[in-house]
Order: C-alpha cells, then structure tokens, then sequence
C-alpha cells in the first residue's frame, strides 16, 4: 500500500506491488512498488456448543464462475453492531477465538430477519450461544462462506461464537496469520472473516475490546488496536493483554500481533499539549535501523496539525514491521502493521529511494487516522474516497518535506507509466467501480494515484484555503462515519459555495481523457484566443462519456522567456497572475485572454493540473525547445524536454519498423538525434540554477509505456532497441558534461550519508550519469561503472554502479552480482534488491538465469516481496518477457499457476502483467492471451477468484 506502493502497495493499505516494485523511485522514476503452505484444513461442520465436529467427505464441484459484486446493490446490514469483545487464545496447535457482539436490529420487518455473517473454509465452529444458551444445530447453517442464524431475536441480543483456526498454516496472509514465528494480522479488505465470523464490511462501525493470551517465552508482545488496559501472568508460563479501542471502528482496522519483538519509542507531544507514545517493533537484530522511520512519522504528526489541524486522538501510536506481508503497510487504528522494507533503513542497507518510501508510506499510514479511520468508507466501492485523498495528502506531504516540484515530476511520471496503461486496456475502470469479484484486485493505480489527481483538481479548483474549508466541513459533517464520495463532493462545494456538479463524471467514467488545446493571436486586438476540446474514448463498459470538469493551468512566456501577466475576458481576477485555472467543462469552450503584446508561447496543464493526454495543436520542435529553457513551470519546463523526445523515439520506431536492416542504422539513416536536442540537454545540465535531481529527470528517456498508445501493434523488444539507441547517442555526444557530473557531485572522503533534498540531487545527478555512460559498453565506461560500485560507501550508489553493469553482457556483470551476494547474503531486505536486479536485466538471454534464481536459497516463494522483486520485476524486462519466442511468458504463467496455490492477491499482481496484450504486436498479443486462457483453464484445479477475474476480464 503505495511501488500501498510498491502503495501502495497497497493499503486502506499502501499497495507495495503498486507502490514498490510496482512503483519506486524518487528521485527518478518510481514504476508502478507470504508464509507456509497449508497442509491440512481445519475441519467444517455445523454443530451445538462444545464440541467441533469431523470433517465432511470431499466431494468434486461443479466448476461455476465466481459472483460480482455491484455497488447498485448496496444495503446496509438488518442488523447493527453495539459492541465486540474478542478473546484470543494463541496455540502452536489451534488458536481459539471467543467473540462476543452485541447487536441490535436495524429494520422494520415484522418478522426479524436471517443473521447472515461472513466466514471462511479455514476457520472451523466450535460453540455458538445466544444470550447464553446455546443454539441448536438446526437454527443456524454454515457454508464455506458464511453463518447464517435464520430466526434471531426480535429485539438486542448478544452472539457469542468460538472457532478455532490454524494461523501457522495461513499462507494466503489475510485475516491472523505467521510471519518469522509471530503472529500478525492484516483484514483489509476482507480477513476479518478468516478470524471469526462477523460483518466483514466497512459500514459495520463499533467498539472493540480485544484479550490476547499466549505463552510469555513465545510471545512476550502482544498488542492489539486502542489503548492497553490490562496486562498480567497466568498459570503454566502463560500471559494476557487487555486493549481497548475507544473509537468506532470497521473490521478492516482490526489487528493483532504476538511475538517476540523489540522496542524503540519516542515521545511526541501534539498541539494541545498531550502526549504521545511512539513506538516501533520490529525483529531484535533490526532494532538500530528504525530511527529514520520513527522521524518520519514525528514529521508526519506535526504535518497534519499545521496543514489540516488534525491531531492525534490516543495516547499510543505503535507500528509493527513484518517480513511477510501482501501489502506495503496498513493503518489499523493505533496499530499500524508494515511490510519491514518499508520501516527498515540504514545508510548502508538502504537506497535514497527506499528512505523516500519509508518517509512517504509512514506519512500515508499516519494520515489515514483520519482520512480513512475516523471517517471511512461505507462500502468498498468508495475506496478511493479513502486512498485517493490520503495519497494526495502524502505526496503533498513528501513534497513539503523535500521538493515539491521534484515530487509532482515524479508523482506523475507513475500516472502516467502506470496508470495511463491501465486505463488503455481490459482492467480499465472508474477510481469508483461499478462492480468486482474480489476487491483485492481494486487496490489499483487509478484507485489510488488517479483518486489523488481527483483530489488534487479540487484544490487547483478551489484554492489551498478554499480545500481546507472543504476538508474542515468534511470532517464536522462525518467523523465517525462510513460515508461515500459524494459526501466528499458535497463537502467541498458547500464549504466554498461552489458549483462541482461537472467533477462527478471522474467518480464514474473509465479511461484518461484527451484534451486538445488550439490558439489563435490577434496582433491588431492584442487577444489570444485559446480553444479547448475535451473527449475520452469508449473502455469496456463505456463506449459514450459525458464531458467532465477539467482544470487547465495555463501560463504565457514572452518572447524574452518571461511570464506575461493574464487578463481573461468576463475573468474574476485582475491581478495579472501569470498561471491562470480555466474551467474546462463542456466538449468544447473558448477562452480569451486581452492585453497580449506579442505573440506569446502557449504552457498548458502546468503543474499536471489534470490527469489528461493533451495535444497542442501547432507546437512544433522551436516552441517545446524554448519552453525547455524558460518555462517557469518546473513540471511544463520537465515535460516540454519529454514531448521532444518522445516525438523523437516515435520517429525512429517508424523508421526502424519499415527498415529491412538493424535498428542501430535504421535511425541512424533517419536523421538519429538531433544537435539541436543534444544541445538543449547539454545547457540544462550545464546550468548551476537547476536542481540536480531535475538535471536527471530532464535528460531522463521517456518509458516505453508513454509511447505504446501511439504505436499499434508494437513490437516492445524494438522499441527498447529504439530508446537504447537513443540513450547511447545523448551519452556519447553528452560525455563530457555526463563525466563532469559523476566527479563534481561526488561527496569528499569521509563525508557521512545524508538524505535531504541536496544530498539526494547530488547522488541522482551522478548516478545517472554513470548509468548513460556505462550504456556505451565500452571497456572504460564499464571499468567506471565497476571501479564506483568497488569505492561505494553508500547503498544508492552501490546499487546504482550494480544497476548499471547488469545490463551488460561482460565478466564484469557476474563478478559484481556475486560479489554483492555474498556481501549481504544474511540481510533479506538487501537481496530482494539483488533479485530485482537481476530479472529486470535487459541482457540477452537473462531468461535461464532468472530460472535458476527461482531455485536460489536466497529466493522464498512463500515471501511476497521476493515474488515482486523476482517475478513482477521480471515481466518488466522488455526483452526477456518479451522474448519472440514466447518463452517469457510461459514462465510467468507457470509461476501465476504456482504462486496462486499459496498466496492469491500475490499471484493476481503477477497475472495482471498479461493484462496488457493488445497494445503488442499480433504474433505477441496471440502468445499472451494463449497463457492467459491457460490461467482462466485452470479453474478446475481450484484457481482463485483474484487471479480469475484478473485473467477472465483481460481475455473479454
């Protein structure tokens, strides 16, 4: 929960498999960044109090195409909740879980109606009572999915249930499970169910009081949700914990964790005086590489009281780091539980990159305390009503910390690798869904990073005080609620006495849409006439859309390079701003600006004030160069550099494509590169004003997935020979000034690691410099490459050396990866590193060693990280997956068959590399979708729903 990154992930949660590998980097290119197999299943059956009956023979089932569920058809629940108290028994054998909910009825029928809880086929019933008798075997059923209890009492009543679960043997990681011999919980979206049965849905708000019991050798932390209460020994070496959470709360928020943990805590007081404790737990060996996170969420505390006024509201914040997690972190009330690579980070374990995360995701989780906790979701529909907004407040956040105009570059550099390509093919879907089959698989980059633009245009709507009344509203109106993202809408246009009714179409419509902007200058009126149209192509399920409420942030530069001040015609705002928000809301609109002295150079969509496609009509090569020396806009002077190149790799693909020969001497006879691009890049990183990190992201090639909607039928392998080329000629024309930036941003002997925006501008700047060189594949540019990976005193720039040199076919390659082996062969966060390396590798034939690695001790399939780093890394490796013959894919499918038998949301993330197919050349599109009738086939060996409904709605 984000590459939450890696979430997110992904995290009511961060996802980490969008959030992590699926999306990482700062200060580049983030991309859009786990136990046993169970061996035997509890017995089911349904039985009086007591007594838990014998399992009931197997018998072979009709192979059926899993339920959707529709918003459409949302009903709040017969019954309401008053109270939970759960008692928790932990057993190596058998863990009991006593549950006693108080509830009361929630209609108005004469006959009260069924009781139906969700459950599900891993947990067994051992007793049920009502009121404290117990119910007979006939007043209730139990399917593998839920207990239904069909006559309840007329009026309140308590439900007592204990079942009895195996958490040791909980390999699909929801609901309690264990990791590294402790045991912890994740329940969003539903794992609630595999811990009793209950309303397992995020309306279903209450108070929980929770006793955790375990052995004292074992287990000595036990922590649960809220505020512990009381604690003490029992017989037989044994012990207890009360909590008690005093605040409403949906069952996704639940957690528990048991183990043996070590301890790190800090003191925050918050804005009126009270305080806080902050603890980290984590493995006792890792206990020294949590300071940066401890600070990172003093940071975020602060963070959120002077920018929303929100503070926090118990008096104990803990965080849990685990190995094995779906997810990258999740904010349980009080007890937030997180994937360890994003807590754990020391200078020499720890890339700039994964420190950035760590900041990033500890502020997200925090965040959520209120925008996700205290106010939530009142189905999971309306998630982006949670994530989208808490996302948008993280990037502000990571932002306001470092370089707000380095983190929009970078935050929109995923949307647009990402997200982008999910809008363009069969997963395509609004940032609130119609419908699903299992909600895991909505953990999605639009949910989240689209959500956030969402939000994002409310702000460039309304202004940042005008979003803070809204917030403000929003809270007063709904905290303690599970509300939808109409009461958002509602919220900031009542606060502002605003008309946002064009803003509903993004909660409803799939796809990104097009905007095209075409200007007209009168020189003898002095008036610029700016005409804009909007439209968004048919995606499965949609074919018409309505126009949408699109802010344009447009801003004029003079001829000397300046801002000119703007005037609009029937406008509101005669200061003369020089960035200006038109309201795009209908299919089509002209804008007119007076007092335009000379023919101005038309920037648009500063700052990404949408998340659109936009076409300038008339803005050729000259224009988009200017605006790359002058914009004052650091995202438009960014993207001014982007269009020229990929203008330029469009190009050479044409080229190559229609070529009989090499790739190399198809672009090259097309013209290859020109000087007066060269020579644009060389002033950018030549100019001492210029942040380094923006120095790197400028001469950054664009990704193949910013250019695969322009090209239909692509042959990805090509493409990548195409970008190389053209990365090879700006380092060979670029070298001096490339060599120039290695040595002058080096740090002096001695000088200790340190992440701050200066700091990490420096190690960006250089390392991308060596990565452009070390592409020449020169004997000298590879000894650079080694020689800096040898003399790193740093994990950023050790990694960057190695990143560079796995590219390379040479000894070189090999004799670093080995070399770094068994350097950190006994720190598990810094081999995932290794791995990923690895299966991204471009070189030829990586495919075998990918393999073996699959085989590695190093590698753990139960682990969901090492199935990130190892199998999603790899299906983005141009080359390999891609290979013509189509053995990439083969492999993958196999591992998506193999990983679903243990862990389903994982392999689900893997299936979805598939989802893609159509955007790829006939001869690929039919190898793909041939692996992915094999995974939809595999139904009658049990395939699971997540992995279904990835692969069935890609073949549609």
């Amino acid at each position: 929960r984000a590459d939450r990154r890696l979430r997110r992930a992904g995290t009511g949660c961060f996802n980490i498999a969008t959030h992590a590998v699926l999306r990482p980097v700062q200060p580049l290119l983030r991309v859009p960044e786990h136990v046993r197999l169970s061996v035997a299943q509890l017995p089911r059956c349904v039985c009086s109090s007591a007594s838990v009956g014998t399992a009931m023979a197997p018998t072979e089932a009709k192979v059926e195409d899993p339920p959707t569920k529709y918003r459409a058809d949302y009903k709040p629940t017969p019954y309401l909740v008053d109270s939970v108290h759960l008692d928790f028994v932990l057993n190596e054998d058998v863990t009991h879980v006593h549950s006693k909910v108080a509830f009361k009825p929630n209609n108005s029928e004469a006959m009260p109606p069924p009781l139906v809880l969700d459950g599900r086929n891993d947990i067994s019933l051992v007793s049920i009572k009502i009121d404290g008798k117990d119910l007979p075997a006939e007043a209730y059923t139990v399917t593998p999915k839920t207990l239904t209890i069909g006559s309840p009492p007329a009026g309140a009543f308590e439900l007592a249930i204990t079942v009895a679960i195996k958490p040791q043997e909980n390999s699909l990681l929801e609901g309690l499970y264990k990791s590294g011999g402790n045991y912890c919980s994740q329940c969003e979206a539903e794992g609630f169910r595999g811990i009793t049965y209950f309303f397992d849905r995020p309306d279903v708000m209450t108070v929980y009081t929770t006793r955790i019991e375990a052995d004292k050798t074992l287990y000595p932390v036990l922590l649960g949700n809220g505020n512990l209460k009381e604690s003490g020994d029992l017989e037989n070496g044994r012990h207890y914990a009360v909590w008690e959470d005093p605040w409403r709360k949906p069952s996704y928020l639940f957690a528990l964790v048991a183990g043996k943990l070590a301890m790190a805590e800090r003191d925050y007081t918050t804005c009126s005086g009270k305080n806080v404790k902050l603890r980290i737990f984590t493995a006792e060996k890792d206990i020294g590489k949590v300071d940066f996170a401890l600070d990172s969420l003093v940071k975020s505390m602060r963070w959120d009281e002077e920018t929303y006024g929100l503070e926090y509201d118990l008096e104990l914040f803990n965080i849990v780091a685990v190995d094995d997690f779906n997810m990258g972190a999740m904010e349980n009330k009080s007890l937030n539980i997180f994937n360890s690579r994003l807590v754990l980070a020391s200078p020499d374990t720890a890339t700039d990159l994964d420190y950035s995360r760590i900041e990033g995701v500890v502020g997200h989780e925090y965040f959520h305390n209120w925008t996700g906790n205290r106010v939530t979701c009142r189905d999971w529909f309306q998630l982006t009503l949670k994530e989208g907004l808490t996302v948008f407040r993280d990037q502000t956040f990571s932002g306001d910390m470092n370089s707000a105009a380095v983190k929009r570059i970078d935050d929109v550099s995923v949307l647009r690798a990402a997200q982008f390509t999910e809008d363009a093919g069969p997963m395509a879907h609004p940032i609130r869904p119609d419908s699903y089959i299992k909600m895991d698989n909505f953990y999605t980059v639009t949910v989240y990073e689209k959500g956030a633009e969402v939000v994002r245009m409310y702000e460039t709507l309304l202004g940042k005080e005008g979003f803070r009344k809204g917030m403000d509203l929003y809270f007063k109106r709904h905290d303690g609620y599970a509300v939808t993202c109409d009461d958002f809408l509602a919220a900031m246009a009542d606060a502002n006495d605003a008309d946002l009714e064009a803003m509903k179409p993004w909660y409803s419509m799939a796809g990104t849409p097009r905007v095209n902007v075409e200007a007209e200058y009168n020189a003898a009126n002095q008036t610029l006439t700016l005409k804009a149209k909007q439209s968004n192509p048919p995606s499965p399920g949609q074919t018409v859309k309505e126009p949408c409420l699109i802010p344009l942030a447009v801003g004029l530069l003079g001829a000397d390079g300046k801002d000119m001040p703007l005037t609009l015609v029937g406008g509101t705002d005669s200061s003369g701003p020089t960035t200006m928000v038109l309201r795009l809301e209908k299919e089509s609109q002209q804008f007119v600006f007076t007092g335009v002295t000379e023919p101005p150079t038309l920037s648009v969509l500063r700052g990404f004030s949408a998340p659109v496609k936009l076409t300038v009509e008339g803005q050729g090569d000259e224009q988009l160069l200017f605006l790359f020396a002058h914009d004052s806009d650091p995202f438009n002077r960014w993207e001014s550099g982007q269009r020229l190149l990929k203008k330029l790799l469009l190009r050479l693909y044409n080229a190559a494509a229609s070529a009989a020969g090499d790739v190399t001497s198809a672009c090259q006879s097309s013209g290859g590169v020109g000087d007066d691009l060269v020579s644009a890049f060389r002033n950018v990183l030549n100019d001492g004003s210029v942040d380094g990190t923006f120095k790197a992201m400028a001469v950054s090639v664009p990704p193949a997935a910013e250019l695969l909607d322009a090209i239909p039928g692509a042959d990805p392998v090509m493409l990548y020979q195409v970008r190389m080329y053209v990365v090879r000629e700006l380092a060979a024309r670029l070298r001096p000034e490339l060599e120039a930036a290695i040595t002058s941003n080096d740090d002096a002997p001695g000088t200790p690691y340190a992440f701050n925006s200066a700091a990490c501008a420096r190690r960006a700047l250089k390392n991308k410099a060596l990565a452009m060189l070390t592409s020449l594949d020169t004997p000298e540019t590879t000894k650079v490459a080694l020689d800096r990976y040898h003399g790193a005193t740093n994990m950023t720039d050790a990694i960057a050396a190695l990143s560079a040199l796995v590219e390379l076919k040479g000894p070189e390659r090999k004799a670093a990866l080995d070399e770094f082996y068994v350097k950190w062969k006994d720190q598990p966060l810094v081999l995932l590193k290794w791995l990923g390396l690895q299966a991204t590798s471009n070189a030829p034939g990586n495919l075998e060693l990918v393999k073996s690695l699959e085989e590695h001790s190093a590698f753990n399939i139960h682990n969901p990280n090492n199935c990130y780093s190892l199998f999603l890394g790899f299906s983005r490796s141009p080359v390999n997956f891609h290979a013509a013959d189509g053995s990439g894919y083969k492999w993958m499918a196999d591992a998506v068959i193999k990983v679903d038998k243990l862990n389903h949301q994982v392999a689900a993330r893997m299936a979805s590399a598939f989802s893609t197919y159509r955007q790829f050349d006939s001869e690929r599109q039919a190898m793909m979708k041939a692996q992915l009738q094999r995974i939809v086939d595999e139904q009658k060996n049990g395939l699971s729903e997540n992995v279904y409904e990835i692969a069935s709605k890609s073949l549609a």
